[in-house]
């Protein structure tokens, strides 16, 4: 499929989303080589999970067809799915010499620019790119305003419209040191 047939399906699904009241006109369709891999819609009002945003949906889609072992991959399995160990990219800050392949390759056609949740969704699905149709202004026109959580995730915790604090670091400390000691750990 062309790109311009990939967005055009996006936003087909962003239409059913409305039109069926199961969410806002958010679509999206992942895609590999122009094939698509993996379709959603927003689905917040069907479900009354508010993370069940189109790039949400479609990525969980995508999960779903490309492990065969899904919902439970088995250690065993784990280099045989999205979960596949690959060097990090030349010139990554990244300090793991090896993470698990994700998405890498594909390509996400949106009928909206992503919301935050979305789009942290989206680099830790290490998709290669984001395409959207409708922008962020054009998205607060219609009342779903997002501005705001890019601007506040600016500020320091403290300055945040959500409180935010460090609370009983000991605890987590345990499990950090669980997964800092592992010594088999699957690093994603």
């Amino acid at each position: 499929m062309t790109p311009d047939e990939l967005m055009e399906e996006a936003c087909r699904l962003a239409r059913e989303s409305v039109e069926n009241d199961w969410g806002g006109p958010f679509g999206a369709v992942i895609a590999k080589d122009g094939e698509i891999v993996a379709r959603g819609q927003n689905r917040v009002l069907l479900t009354g999970d508010i993370t069940a945003h189109a790039e949400i949906e479609t990525i969980r889609s995508a999960a779903r067809v490309l492990n065969e072992w899904s919902p439970s991959i088995a250690r065993e399995h784990q280099n045989e799915s999205t979960l596949e160990l690959v060097p990090r990219p030349p010139g990554s800050a990244d300090s793991v010499p090896e993470r698990a392949r994700m998405l890498m390759g594909m390509e996400i056609y949106v009928s909206g620019a992503p919301c935050p949740m979305c789009m942290s969704a989206i680099y830790w699905a290490r998709l290669d790119a984001v395409h959207f149709a409708s922008d962020l202004e054009d998205t607060s026109a219609i009342g779903f305003d997002d501005a705001y959580q890019y601007e506040d995730f600016t500020k320091p915790f403290a300055e945040r419209r959500v409180r935010i604090e460090q609370f009983r670091r000991d605890l987590g400390a345990e499990a950090y040191k669980s997964w800092a000691e592992k010594p088999d750990k699957h690093p994603y």
